[in-house]
């Protein structure tokens, strides 16, 4: 027992202080993209190019002569910042990613994600005590492993009042990983038709928002998308633990 409690006050607070503080990230952390509005709007004359050629998820792509580049299929991978040969695509430290529609994941030369909170009746359902079942369609464990980290002491995502729960019964909303293939599809319908209304619907990475990777196959249904109507939008491959956790608090209008 004295050896436990020993090693305990060795180890000091492990729980990160976001959001009061800012929080530490690694260098390698690939963030908020920027594009340069001057050079991209030269470059996406030329077809295509580079960048686009690069991007394996076709995240991105030029629109009425401006470059663009979709958070919602983005990895994050890096391809389109090692082969613009200008510098005009880089990622940054930005760790606040995600928005409440689709469209303002798209981001261009003075485009940036916008984000805002739920309504005032729902921010008094679920400002302080969210409860949220996790499904993963499909995916290939890696958003559904920084689910798993967001409990743990580092970012203790329950002491928000959200936590993940086992049944569907007992939860205020989905949090749903992975590209949602056929075979997957009438899981998730059913768990949703399981939860108690009013309900929140959270796409997690690139597969649940866009289906990723998956996108163009056959067997893949673009994500949750089609067959829902997700409240928040937290793009990555995997996202960080910090910009999942900034993206529900922004949602419950604790940030």
């Amino acid at each position: 027992m004295f050896s436990i409690i020993a090693q305990r006050l060795r180890q000091k607070k492990r729980t990160i202080s976001f959001p009061a503080a800012a929080p530490t990230l690694p260098d390698r952390f690939r963030g908020l993209p920027e594009l340069d509005p001057g050079i991209c709007a030269t470059c996406a004359v030329s077809c295509p190019p580079p960048c686009i050629l690069a991007c394996p998820a076709k995240a991105m792509f030029e629109e009425n002569g401006a470059m663009r580049l979709d958070m919602g299929r983005c990895t994050f991978c890096g391809s389109c910042e090692n082969a613009c040969p200008h510098g005009a695509v880089r990622f940054t430290q930005g760790y606040s990613l995600s928005a409440r529609h689709r469209d303002d994941l798209i981001l261009g030369p003075g485009l940036l994600p916008r984000m805002e909170a739920l309504d005032t009746r729902m921010r008094k359902l679920f400002g302080r005590s969210l409860k949220l079942r996790q499904v993963s369609a499909g995916g290939c464990n890696a958003c559904e492993a920084d689910a798993n980290v967001l409990t743990t002491v580092v970012f203790d995502l329950s002491r928000f009042g959200i936590d993940f729960v086992a049944s569907p019964r007992h939860a205020d909303g989905l949090y749903i990983t992975g590209p949602v293939p056929e075979n997957m599809r009438e899981g998730l319908m059913l768990t949703l038709e399981a939860l108690p209304l009013p309900r929140i619907i959270i796409a997690v990475g690139a597969c649940a928002i866009s289906g990723g990777l998956f996108a163009d196959l056959d067997t893949s249904a673009k994500g949750a998308l089609p067959h829902l109507e997700p409240d928040l939008f937290i793009p990555g491959c995997p996202p960080h633990p910090v910009t999942a956790l900034d993206g529900m608090l922004r949602l419950l209008g604790r940030i």
